[in-house]
């Protein structure tokens, strides 16, 4: 298959970076605005505290498990075409969410809402890696990951804004003007499509295997000091096992075994991303309970310190991607990655006279390093396979970094 004309010109590109930056901000806005409104959520409908946590944790299982199938889905039936169902879907469960009433309702609402924010999330990265040279590539994708750390900063304060000021509804409604814009400006702005790969037969089996075994490896985790959990874990990790034997005697797999197998860039780069956000993925939560029980901050105050390192990550992603199109982006991903290492060493020491300036600068320092990995590592993963895989390869790569959110 091949690209349809019309996707090279200089107004298509600013439209398509345009449409992917926005929806990019919408998917972690959707987690980190809704988040600082569960209390208010759990009020109206007399959630207790497990049910409540279902209001996030349906979203992140949801998107989690689909990043892949809908990778391989646009991969043979047209990126465009894939993007658009996500943000429609991601509307749509946005207008449901909004008019919830129950709290069995909502949850339902927000499992939609992670299907379809897997698939503009996913798809995104590889609509810019279809569109712009890889001479641009790496600033581009920059801008898309600032997007990312800017929903990531600006969700808990406009949600919190917006729950005390017009009630927590407000939130979702906010995405369906986000939704409606994109999807306008995908009909009228964005012309042709962009599909590579040969195969003409979605693997359906093995994308059910794929999304149950990280279904049960992430809520295994979650529940890791239950038996159920170790259970959960145990049949995950035989999923994986089934997972790999059924991609590689299968024609068309959802996931080409070979990958991993024969391309060391994609390989240790996906593998760089997992170990480098399990080592960061609980510094929030964990600095949030210090700061407010040992340090005896109130959460606002607290979120004004938190939020310098997601700040730092937007301001500089973009020039971490232009970096990464100068220079090779595994030198800057491992400066990044060490830097990341020092400000993880710097938190490590805390206790309870440290003081917020040398809390701050940690947190500058974490988030510059996260900055110098994230960007260049997408933009070498990316730049490491074939046109055909590019689906494919963004949703894996968002596996990796979405794993552990769920968990």
């Amino acid at each position: 298959m091949m690209d349809t004309t019309g996707v090279d010109n200089a107004s298509n590109k600013g439209s398509v970076l345009f449409i992917t930056t926005l929806a990019a901000f919408l998917t972690p806005f959707g987690i980190f605005s809704v988040n600082i409104a569960l209390p208010s959520i759990g009020k109206e409908f007399l959630m207790g505290a497990i049910l409540l946590s279902w209001v996030t944790t349906a979203y992140l299982l949801a998107s989690a498990m689909f990043l892949v199938p809908f990778g391989k889905i646009a991969d043979i039936y047209g990126r465009k075409r894939i993007f658009t169902y996500g943000i429609l879907i991601f509307t749509l469960a946005s207008i449901g969410s909004a008019i919830s009433n129950s709290a069995v309702m909502l949850v339902c609402f927000r499992i939609l809402q992670g299907i379809g924010a897997a698939a503009i999330f996913t798809i995104g990265a590889a609509i810019l890696t279809s569109v712009f040279p890889s001479r641009e590539l790496g600033k581009v994708l920059g801008i898309n990951v600032a997007a990312v750390y800017l929903g990531q900063s600006l969700g808990p304060f406009l949600g919190g804004f917006l729950t005390h000021h017009l009630g927590w509804r407000s939130i979702f409604l906010v995405n369906v003007f986000l939704g409606l814009i994109i999807i306008v400006f995908i009909f009228r702005k964005v012309k042709g499509e962009w599909q590579k790969a040969e195969e003409k037969k979605f693997d359906l089996v093995g994308s059910i295997i794929y999304s149950v075994t990280l279904l049960f490896l992430m809520y295994g985790f979650s529940h890791l000091s239950t038996i159920l959990g170790v259970w959960l874990i145990l049949l995950g990790m035989l999923g994986i096992l089934a997972f790999i034997k059924w991609e590689t005697k299968i024609e068309s797999p959802v996931l080409d075994i070979n990958l991993f197998r024969n391309n060391r860039v994609f390989a240790f780069s996906n593998l760089a991303t997992l170990i480098n956000y399990s080592a960061t993925f609980a510094v929030t939560f964990l600095l949030s309970l210090y700061l407010q029980y040992i340090k005896k901050l109130t959460p606002d105050n607290a979120g004004l310190i938190l939020v310098s390192q997601p700040i730092v990550q937007a301001l500089f992603s973009p020039l971490a991607g232009r970096l990464s199109d100068r220079i090779e982006p595994r030198i800057v991903a491992s400066i990044g990655m060490a830097l990341t290492g020092v400000g993880l060493s710097l938190l490590a020491v805390l206790d309870e006279k440290t003081t917020f300036r040398f809390i701050t600068a940690s947190l500058v320092i974490l988030g510059f390093g996260f900055t110098l990995f994230s960007s260049p590592t997408i933009n070498a993963v990316m730049s490491s396979v074939e046109n055909r895989f590019y689906g494919v390869a963004s949703g894996t790569l968002g596996t990796m970094r979405g794993l552990l959110f769920g968990s």
